[in-house]
This record gives C-alpha cells, structure tokens and sequence, in this order.
C-alpha cells in the first residue's frame, strides 16, 4: 500500500505535471502571471506576508529565484514590497489587490477541474477522499520532515 501511494503522489508531485497545470491556470491573467511565477502568488496567498528568503524556504526555491518573480509580479502591479514591521532592513512581500484576484481566479479555475476529474465518483466518495487527504497532508509523515 505504502509504495501505490508513493507511487501516486510522485506523479502528483512531478515538476512537468506541475507545470501544465500552472500554465492552465494562470492562463490569460496577464504576461507577469504564469506557471514560473505562480508559486511565488499561492505561496504569498497561503503564508500572508514574507521576506523573499521565507518565501524561497516555503515554496522550494532560492531567494534570488523569488526575488526575481516577485519583480516581475510587482511591475504588473500583482505584489508590493513593504518594510518588515519587525525589522527596519527587512522588506516584505505582500499580494496587492490583483494578486488577490488573480489567486482566486486560479483556485477557481483549479475547483473546477478537481470537480471534473471526481465527477463520475460516486455518492460520498469525494468527500470521503478530500477529508482522507487532508488527514493524510496532516500527518506526521510531512510535520516530521
């Protein structure tokens, strides 16, 4: 059992799998808006405000990767850079406006082919696999890592 799910969510996982489904998604939000900078959008979506290296350290890039998506976001007018309340050198990264919308655009977009692919399932059977995968997202498995 434990090599299926290996199995699966390697393929789940697979960097060209994650790609296109990018590149569906942002489609048609804009040149700054696509499958390279839309990591830097969620993660900001999910984790709030960030430095560009706590932002890097959450979504599996270095921090001149994101600080170089984030420029382009910013120039599209998507994020905002602001100083770090905390620490007066520091400078967060923090959605404007239009990130915010463009992020539930691609989460809509995203709900709508999720729906679609477990459409034939049947009765209870979505529920039952969404409320197992969040406990399996939840499990020691990922906070031991």
């Amino acid at each position: 059992m434990g090599h299926e799910i290996a199995e699966a969510l390697g393929v789940l996982l697979k960097r060209s799998n994650r790609a296109r489904l990018y590149q569906h998604l942002t489609e048609g939000l804009g040149e700054a808006v696509d499958e390279v900078t839309y990591p830097v959008l969620s993660g900001l979506a999910r984790s709030g405000p960030r430095s560009a290296a706590d932002l890097a350290e959450e979504i599996g890039l270095d921090r001149s990767g994101v600080t170089r998506r984030a420029t382009r976001l910013e120039e599209a007018g998507l994020l905002r850079r602001e100083p770090d309340p905390a620490d007066r050198r520091a400078t967060l990264l923090t959605l404007t406006e239009s990130g915010r919308q463009a992020i539930a655009t691609t989460r809509d977009r995203l709900a709508v082919r999720i729906e679609t692919s477990v459409g034939s399932w049947g009765p209870g059977e979505a529920e039952s696999f969404a409320r197992r995968l969040r406990e399996f997202a939840g499990s020691s498995l990922f906070q031991d890592l």
